[in-house]
C-alpha cells in the first residue's frame, strides 16, 4: 500500500529575525521567533507564539474548527480600542505530529494583520502542484452514476485504496427527516464484501453510546476527532485528547490511526464521516489533505442521495406510501387521479370532545397519539393505507389492486381488531381518569369506485378520494355513535366479510338519495383471524 504522495502537505519554516505585526497601527504581535506555514493550496500563514502575541488584544471565542493534520483549532476575537474582530486568530493548544512545530502559536486570519514588518523578508509561497489521482477522478467523472448511497459508499472506499489512502474502515453517518430513523449509517470495512447499513433511531441519541462517542462531538458543531492509536507512533505516556470508548474497540481490532470530519450540506447540516487504518503508520498528511480537499464533493454527493431519501420519507410519512410514490411518480397537477375500487374506513374516536375538555393538551394529544397508533398498525397490517388525520379521525382505504385477499374482507376484519385494541388500551397510558369508561370507537365501512388523486387549490392540493363510497363510509362512521355500535357497514362489505352481520334496516344518509341498508357486526369483542396474502 502507498502511503505517501507530494499532492498535499505542510512545510513550517522559522523566520529569521524580529517580525512585527499590526492592525491599525496597534501592535498586536512582535517577535524573534515567528514561523511560517505552508500548506497546500493556501496562503502561507505567520504564526506567533502566545507569549509573544499582545494577549490584551485577544478574547477567547467559543469557535472550533478542525483539520484532520493540524488539530482544533481555539479562536480568539480581536479587541481592540474602538474595533472588535470576530475569530480574528486561533491556536492549537494540542497540535497534530504535522503541526507540531506551531503548537501555542497564534495564527492570524487574513486580512487582520495590515502591516507586517520583516526586515530580512517573508518567504515566497511555495509551488502546489495541482489537486488529481484516482479519488478526485472518480468523484468528478464516475461517482455521479453510483445507483444508491451504499453502492457509493463502496466505492469511495475502493477509490480511496486506490489512490494510496490505507483505510480499513470508513463509516458515513447521514442524518435524515424520518419519524422513527434519526439518520442512517453507512460502514464500509475490508474485512467484509458488503457495506453495512444501520438506520439510528432517535431514543439512540440519548443513549451512552452515541453520547460518548465521536459522532455526537462532530455532529454537534465541536471540531473534529484524530486519534493515533499505535504505541509505536506516539507517546504511550501521554494521556490522548480524546478517550471515547470506541478508540480501545479500534485498537483492539488492530488499528493505529483515526479521524472524524464533519460532512457539511449546503444547509449547514453537520453529519460525520469517519475513517480507520490499520497501517503501521496511519494516515500521512498527503492522505488526509488529499480526503479535505474532497469533502466538498464527497458531500454534494451524499446529499443528493439524502435529499431523495428524505424526500420519500416526507411523503411516505404526510400521504403514505401508495400516496407519496404516485406524488413523485409526477401526479402533481390538481385534478391529477385514477379511479379505484376500493374499501373505504373511517375510523372516529368517541367523546373525543368531552376527553379534549377534561384533559390538559399534552395528555389529550397523547391519548390521540395511541389511538392513531392502533388503528395504523391494524390497518397497514391488512395491507391498507392510511390516508389522512382528520381532527380525531382516521381515513384509510384499501385499494383492490396489490392483495388477493378481498378488501371487504381485509377492511372487516380491520375494523373488529380495532374495537378490540382500543376497548382494551391501558387506561394510564392513555392519560384517562380509572372512574371513566373504556375508550370505545365508531367505523363506517363501504365499498366502491373512488377517484384517487389530487384536489384543492391551484398552489395547495391534496391527496385523497372522492365518491360515493368515501361519503358512506364516513356517514355511518357519525351514525354509528347515535346506533350505540361500534362499527357499522353496507351490505357489500357484510357480504364479503368472515364474520357475521345483522342487519338494522335501511336509513336515509345525509346527501345520500337513496336508503342504504346498514349492518353492524353480531360480535365485535373478539377478532376474527385473517392471513394476509
Amino acid at each position: 500500500m502507498t502511503q505517501d504522495s507530494q499532492r498535499y502537505r505542510i512545510l513550517v519554516e522559522p523566520i529569521p529575525g524580529r517580525i512585527e505585526a499590526r492592525h491599525n497601527g496597534h501592535i498586536v504581535a512582535s517577535s524573534l521567533q515567528a514561523k511560517m506555514m505552508h500548506e497546500t493550496r493556501l496562503e502561507p500563514c505567520l504564526y506567533f507564539p502566545a507569549s509573544d502575541t499582545n494577549s490584551k488584544f485577544l478574547i477567547a471565542s467559543n469557535h472550533r474548527t478542525f483539520c484532520p493534520f493540524k488539530g482544533t483549532a481555539s479562536f480568539f476575537d480581536l479587541q481592540l480600542p474602538g474595533e472588535r474582530i470576530d475569530k480574528a486568530a486561533w491556536t492549537y493548544k494540542r497540535a497534530l505530529p504535522e503541526a507540531s512545530d506551531v503548537q501555542n502559536h497564534i495564527g492570524f486570519m487574513p486580512g487582520v494583520l495590515d502591516q507586517i514588518d520583516a526586515p530580512e523578508g517573508l518567504p515566497a509561497k511555495t509551488d502546489d502542484g495541482h489537486l488529481g489521482g484516482a479519488l478526485a477522478d472518480w468523484l468528478m467523472r464516475d461517482a455521479p452514476f453510483s445507483p444508491n448511497p451504499i453502492a457509493f459508499t463502496r466505492q469511495l472506499a475502493e477509490q480511496m485504496l486506490s489512490d494510496g489512502i490505507a483505510i480499513s474502515r470508513l463509516s458515513v453517518l447521514i442524518w435524515s427527516l424520518h419519524p422513527e430513523f434519526a439518520g442512517k449509517n453507512y460502514v464500509w470495512r475490508d474485512d467484509r464484501a458488503e457495506v453495512s447499513e444501520y438506520n439510528p433511531s432517535h431514543s439512540n441519541l440519548t443513549k451512552s453510546a452515541y453520547i460518548n462517542s465521536p459522532l455526537r462531538y462532530v455532529a454537534e458543531g465541536l471540531g473534529g476527532v484524530r486519534q493515533i492509536l499505535n504505541p509505536t507512533t506516539c507517546d504511550a505516556r501521554e494521556k490522548p485528547e480524546f478517550n471515547f470508548p470506541i478508540m480501545e474497540e479500534l485498537r483492539a481490532e488492530g488499528a493505529t490511526d483515526y479521524v472524524a470530519m464533519p460532512l457539511v450540506f449546503s444547509n449547514g447540516q453537520i453529519n460525520v464521516v469517519t475513517l480507520t487504518s490499520k497501517h503501521p503508520k496511519g494516515f500521512t498528511t498527503a492522505n488526509l489533505g488529499l480526503i479535505f480537499e474532497c469533502l466538498g464533493m464527497i458531500s454534494r454527493h451524499y446529499e443528493v442521495y439524502a435529499l431523495k431519501d428524505n424526500t420519500t420519507n416526507l411523503l411516505n410519512t404526510y400521504l403514505g406510501p401508495r400516496s407519496g410514490a404516485r406524488v413523485l411518480d409526477g401526479k402533481t397537477h390538481r385534478g391529477d387521479g385514477d379511479d379505484i375500487e376500493a374499501a373505504i374506513l373511517v375510523c372516529d374516536l368517541r367523546r373525543s370532545s368531552s376527553l379534549a375538555e377534561q384533559l390538559p393538551n399534552v395528555q389529550y394529544l397523547a391519548l390521540l397519539n395511541s389511538f392513531f397508533d392502533i388503528v395504523t398498525l391494524h390497518v397497514e397490517d391488512k395491507g391498507g393505507e392510511i390516508l389522512k388525520f382528520i381532527g380525531d379521525a382516521v381515513l384509510a382505504i384499501f385499494p383492490v389492486d396489490g392483495c388477493t385477499i378481498d378488501p371487504c374482507r381485509r377492511a372487516s376484519n380491520v375494523a373488529n381488531k380495532v374495537v378490540d385494541a382500543i376497548q382494551q388500551m391501558d387506561l394510564e397510558a392513555t392519560a384517562l381518569p380509572s372512574s371513566e369508561a373504556p375508550l370505545s370507537c365508531a367505523i363506517g365501512l363501504d365499498f366502491g369506485t373512488v377517484t384517487y388523486g389530487n384536489i384543492g387549490a391551484a398552489n395547495r392540493l391534496d391527496f385523497t378520494v372522492i365518491g360515493r363510497a368515501a361519503i358512506v363510509a364516513s356517514r355511518l362512521s357519525d351514525l354509528a355513535k347515535t346506533q350505540d355500535v361500534p362499527i357499522l357497514a353496507t351490505r357489500y362489505v357484510a357480504d364479503a366479510a368472515e364474520c357475521d352481520f345483522t342487519s338494522i334496516g335501511d336509513h336515509l344518509l345525509r346527501n345520500i338519495s337513496d336508503p342504504v341498508e346498514l349492518l353492524t357486526p353480531v360480535i365485535t369483542t373478539k377478532s376474527t383471524q385473517l392471513e394476509d396474502a
